[in-house]
């Protein structure tokens, strides 16, 4: 068992009363001695707010990019992928509940310096090191001091997120990062009050950061839930706001819910409602509308906004055909693909490769 952490915590200040506010997300937990947030893994301690989970993690795993997923980050690369425990979100149909809900730090098995990271991301081949499978705006020191530590050796950073964050936090968290997928959720704050514990807006505000204030390469996820947030109203209003606040080029992707934690009883996902959902995207305007959890090589194509050719193929996270230029142009029209792009030589692949930091790859 690895010990527990106390790595000092930023984005909080005290209160007339004794207890400390954590500013870090729009939950504004306030705490007393001893006492954690609902994320779980900051606490009050020594009259500070501290970091449990500093340099400790449920697992590493060598993904494709794609997977993130991320379709205009460095399409066909690998990405050591990794996370810690505890959410700051309650979503009843978490799809990595035994790590975001845990509140065993037993399971904070593999402990690992930010360096150690970084290194062997870059021993490993990895263009990049992903934040995910838990939110890493709740290890967001962490995780920071690992992107510092990749772009010291010329690594990039993604972070796979919810978007829960206030702008404060958001403003040093994403002045580290390279790229994110911004998970929204849905487009009602009934969704997201009585399905996540949350609320809509704080998540609009960010991906509105993002897109006017950093250089962040971003994508965004919506998983579709039947009878939940799939209404052809609710998607219309989704993909319109897309387009209106944050353009044309931010690729969109519809993913397949599957039955999992507390909503085992509502089926999974029909590929119709994903095809249905891109197409409503594709008729607001915007270039890239992706599905995903499901076979769909149509939903998985990259295609010119330009001429429509077909320019990247994918079937789930398997890239078929690149047609790309170097510098991420058509090669028959010559229209600019939005995204970062370099020289392709051969994809990844598709498979996940679990790693053990002081081992190698397993």
């Amino acid at each position: 068992m690895i010990p527990e952490t106390s790595h000092p915590g930023r984005w909080w200040h005290p209160l007339p009363d004794g207890r400390l506010q954590c500013d870090l997300c729009p939950r504004d937990c306030r705490l007393h001695e001893g006492q954690r947030g609902a994320c779980f893994v900051r606490k009050m301690e020594g009259n500070q707010i501290v970091l449990t989970s500093y340099g400790r993690s449920s697992g590493f795993c060598i993904d494709p990019i794609e997977k993130k997923p991320l379709n205009h980050f460095y399409p066909g690369s690998s990405v050591l992928s990794f996370g810690t425990a505890g959410c700051n979100l309650a979503c009843k149909f978490c799809q990595n509940w035994d790590i975001s809900k845990s509140r065993d730090m037993d399971r904070l098995m593999d402990q690992a310096s930010p360096q150690t990271i970084a290194r062997t991301a870059k021993r490993l081949g990895c263009k990049s090191v992903a934040y995910t499978y838990n939110d890493p705006v709740i290890f967001a020191e962490y995780a920071m001091d690992t992107a510092d530590a990749c772009h010291a050796i010329g690594i990039q950073s993604v972070a796979v997120t919810a978007g829960y964050i206030h702008h404060d936090a958001a403003v040093e968290f994403y002045s580290k990062m390279d790229a994110a997928n911004v998970d929204l959720k849905a487009f009602t704050d009934e969704f997201y009050v009585q399905q996540c514990g949350a609320h809509l807006q704080p998540v609009l505000d960010l991906l509105i950061y993002l897109k006017r204030e950093t250089r962040v390469w971003f994508e965004i996820t919506t998983l579709l839930i039947p009878g939940l947030n799939d209404s052809d109203a609710e998607l219309k209003a989704l993909v319109d706001w897309v387009g209106k606040e944050l353009g044309a080029d931010v690729p969109l992707h519809f993913t397949a819910f599957h039955p999992d934690w507390k909503m085992g009883d509502i089926p999974a996902t029909p590929p119709a409602t994903l095809a249905r959902a891109r197409q409503l995207g594709l008729a607001a305007g915007l270039h890239y509308v992706y599905t995903g959890n499901v076979h769909d090589a149509e939903g998985g194509t990259t295609f010119c906004p330009g001429c429509r050719a077909p320019l990247i193929e994918r079937d789930w996270h398997d890239i078929r055909h690149y047609a790309l230029t170097a510098d991420g142009r058509c090669p028959h029209c010559d229209t600019r693909i939005a995204g970062r792009f370099a020289a392709f030589e051969k994809a990844f692949g598709p498979r996940r490769i679990p790693v053990h930091l002081s081992q190698g790859v397993a």
